[in-house]
């Protein structure tokens, strides 16, 4: 037996093949049009000549600040003014080696870093670290402004404590005498040495850096002199270094006049 057909069967039927019939077939996924292929191409091209042409980035340095009031280190040091003292030298000789950056000595701010190397030895007087920092590493520039900054530095402190800075103020001479080919300035320091830290608690060299230095100034009569008092006043006594003496007091005597 045939069953009866709804009464909107043949409509419903009908309207299907037409929405069929009006809806375009579908692309199949994960595949995209082939006009943007070559734009995305073009693209990546385009990104690339631009990154060719842009400049290489280069790491900027960030400037040394002044160094805090002592005031305030005293406070911050929390009873370890040693302690501190150290990290404001490791903060400040770090300085020059910071990220992806290296800054030449003589692009630093030498009153910036000068104010660093005051500030730890006011926290720490029996401290070395400032004054051999600034004798043998930032004295050690081409530009002889910032490295007499830095040799008077070492003058003026080692003032407070001849014994025991020494060495910094002898290692100052030499570079005046060497370097900076300033004769009286190395003699300034010179005669420091061995007016100030005792001539007994010098080794030779010390004692005799004045003698040499006048003795480059073509100032003779004033080694002379000097050797002379190094004799006279009883601190030399190694046999030696009197024999030494005694032989440089030789050779610069004038020489006897021909008969």
């Amino acid at each position: 037996m045939t069953l009866p057909l709804p009464p909107d069967a043949g409509r419903s039927a009908s309207s299907s093949q037409q929405h069929d019939a009006a809806t375009p077939p579908r692309r199949p996924p994960g595949r995209m049009p082939r006009w943007l292929t070559p734009l995305l191409l073009l693209a990546v091209l385009l990104q690339g000549l631009w990154q060719s042409v842009q400049p290489a980035p280069r790491a900027q340095a960030a400037a040394l600040q002044p160094a805090p009031p002592l005031a305030l280190l005293q406070l911050a040091s929390l009873g370890e003014p040693v302690a501190l003292a150290k990290a404001l030298m490791l903060y400040v000789q770090s300085h020059d080696e910071q990220a992806a950056v290296s800054i030449a000595f003589g692009a630093l701010d030498y009153p910036r870093v000068l104010s660093w190397l005051q500030a730890s030895l006011a926290l720490d007087p029996r401290s070395q670290y400032p004054l051999l920092a600034a004798s043998q590493v930032y004295a050690a520039v081409s530009d002889p402004v910032r490295a007499r900054l830095m040799l008077d530095f070492v003058y003026d402190h080692y003032r407070a404590d001849p014994q025991r800075r020494w060495p910094w103020l002898a290692h100052a001479a030499l570079v005046a005498r060497h370097q900076l080919h300033d004769m009286a300035l190395a003699r300034r320091y010179a005669e420091a040495l061995r007016t100030q830290a005792g001539a007994a608690q010098l080794p030779a060299w010390a004692r005799e850096l004045e003698i040499f230095i006048a003795a480059d100034m073509d100032q003779a009569e004033s080694a002379r002199t000097l050797i002379g008092a190094l004799i006279a006043s009883g601190q030399i006594r190694d046999p030696h270094e009197l024999a030494f003496l005694a032989q440089r007091l030789e050779q610069l005597a004038p020489p006897h006049p021909k008969r």
